[in-house]
């Protein structure tokens, strides 16, 4: 069967949308909050129609991902690229770990449907939604190891407000890593597939 590029595309924009948000946060304390929103939101998509759903149905919402996207397939090894790629890697790494874990895989969607309940009385990006994510992550996919080593200023990842929203953003792109293989994704896309992705997330942005 033909590989939907345009869905792996959008997918693996989800999961390099988070690697940039954990970036900016751990140097500057701060990240795009449209962004941030879209991949908070993600999280909370349990039986979306379609990928592009998964991130609020615009292709906009992903643009800071697209454009991270595009970075990472033309990146060399060295500096900020490196650095995206590392995370974007990892997280692919580590959903495979959950994939194979099936009573984490339930736990994580148990926690995320409680989640739901919380948000009758709490906004999703309060310090309270948040740090709850900030504990899933925590709880049920670091111990699935390894760790996702995040580098960035000491003085800002020393902020309880700021680990709670990296490891909440963490859990997003995980979110976009099980979508990202649920449309047909694999890493050998990113050795034999370059052109082909980095031209689809081109024509995305040409057009959002």
């Amino acid at each position: 069967m033909a590989k939907n590029y345009y869905d792996i595309t959008l997918a693996m924009a989800g999961i390099s949308q988070s690697a940039r948000l954990v970036q900016q946060l751990a140097h500057e304390g701060q990240c795009n909050r449209e962004a941030f929103q879209t991949s908070l939101k993600s999280l909370l998509q349990m039986d979306p129609p379609s990928t592009l759903a998964v991130f609020g149905g615009e292709e906009r919402n992903l643009m800071v991902g697209l454009e991270t996207l595009m970075g990472v397939l033309n990146a060399n090894n060295k500096g900020p690229g490196a650095e995206l790629t590392r995370y974007t890697i990892s997280l692919m790494v580590l959903e495979r770990k959950l994939n194979a874990n099936k009573q984490a895989m339930n736990t994580l969607g148990e926690r995320l449907s409680q989640l739901e309940r919380q948000l009758a009385h709490f906004d999703l990006e309060s310090d309270t939604i948040i740090s709850a994510l900030a504990g899933i992550y925590v709880d049920v996919v670091s111990p699935l190891g390894p760790r996702i080593q995040v580098t960035g200023s000491p003085a800002i990842l020393q902020n309880p407000q700021v680990q709670a929203k990296v490891r909440a953003t963490l859990l997003a792109g995980i979110r976009a890593a099980v979508l990202w293989q649920q449309v047909g994704g694999s890493r050998l896309q990113l050795m034999f597939s370059r052109n082909r992705l980095f031209k689809q997330a081109q024509n995305i942005v040409a057009h959002c």
